[in-house]
């Protein structure tokens, strides 16, 4: 029988921030109106509101010395340990992020050099054939970036990529909007590696799609609630919008998936979904299940880390992926063999999907 090459991953790492901030960090916020006017109800209202729609109870935030290129450069060197290769046998490099380098005391974008090219000066990698480039797709970046590695090792110009999500929203997030509290920090990463095999394996099929025409405008950057703040740009967003496009896109997008592969959801152990919102990625593993027969929703089927950690943009998925490889997500745990989904929304209008054969 004929091998085929195949995507697998073969190394994670991820940095969490130490600096734990709670909810009740929030109370002493002025949370404002899009108008500017002041919410008609107590902070704690706000919070215990926040916390029942999100499940999100704290979450991290990175110190002021550190920036995205640090954060996503603890994360590769984790993943080249985790994988046991050599660095300077990568061919690629992709960083998947939204907003560069944002420094604490500087909020400008700073792209020059890109992410990925400060990722490898700081690897110290020698090999000019290992090719550096960001990727800025919103929060589904970082999976985004899994597909385009498959490709390059599916065409056979790639054979080790290294594949990193990392963002600190905790400097674009503007204090008087109570979408702040959803945001944090923290980067994850990946090496995927080309192995012959005669049965599937890895990456088996992919699904992408931007709905640009109806939700382009969804995610922008704008002025802060406070018109006192004549300076500050911040992420804004239309959160229920927002919600409404992922509940009717991820399950259709994850279907198509599974009917690319010839996958039925019965046999998936997992779902490993972009953690932007508990209750929402609750709806939309229900809605998935509802689209396939009403088949009975598994338990501990799709681990959440969100309550704990917060949206960090493109960086929660590999952080996920990597805490249930390092057994630090009981009792979840995936053994070889088993089939996974990864599933992520983002930037207003992208979704996208991967089903995954565990080697």
């Amino acid at each position: 029988m004929n091998k085929s090459i195949y995507s697998i991953v073969t190394g994670t790492g991820s940095y969490i921030p130490e600096n734990i901030v709670k909810n009740e960090a929030f109370l002493n916020n002025k949370f404002l109106e899009s108008n500017g006017e002041e919410i008609n109800k107590s902070n704690e209202e706000i919070t215990d509101k926040f916390l029942n729609i999100t499940t999100i109870a704290e979450r991290r935030y990175v110190s002021d010395e550190i920036n995205t290129s640090d954060i996503a450069f603890f994360a590769a060197e984790k993943a080249i340990l985790s994988a046991d290769i050599d660095k300077e046998d990568l061919d690629c490099i992709i960083v998947a992020h939204n907003f560069g380098e944002i420094k604490a005391d500087n909020k400008s974008t700073d792209l020059i050099p890109s992410i990925a090219a400060r990722v490898k000066f700081k690897l110290g990698i020698d090999n000019p054939s290992c090719v550096a480039y960001d990727l800025i797709f919103g929060c589904p970046g970082w999976l985004q970036g899994l597909i385009q590695a498959d490709y390059l090792i599916k065409s056979g110009d790639a054979k080790k990529v290294l594949i990193i999500g990392a963002e600190i929203l905790s400097r674009v997030a503007d204090p008087h909007d109570r979408d702040c509290m959803i945001y944090s920090d923290g980067a994850g990463a990946t090496i995927l590696e080309a192995k012959e095999s005669e049965s599937p394996i890895g990456i088996i099929a992919h699904s992408t799609r931007s709905d640009t025409k109806l939700y382009s405008k969804m995610l922008y950057m704008g002025p802060s609630f406070n018109k006192d703040d004549k300076d500050g740009v911040y992420m804004k967003m239309n959160g229920r919008r927002l919600y409404m496009y992922a509940l009717e896109t991820v399950p259709n997008a994850i279907k198509a998936c599974l009917e690319k592969s010839s996958t039925s959801l019965n046999e998936i152990k997992k779902v490993l979904i972009h953690q932007a919102n508990g209750k929402m990625d609750d709806a939309i593993l229900e809605r998935l299940y509802k689209l396939h027969d009403n088949l009975p929703l598994p338990k501990d089927i799709m681990p959440m880390t969100i309550q704990n950690y917060g949206n960090s943009s493109v960086a929660t998925i590999p952080t996920l992926l990597d805490l249930i490889e390092k057994n630090k997500l009981a009792p979840h745990k995936i053994e070889s063999g088993d089939k996974i989904i990864f599933a992520s929304v983002g930037a207003g209008m992208n979704a996208n999907a991967v089903v995954y054969i565990t080697p």
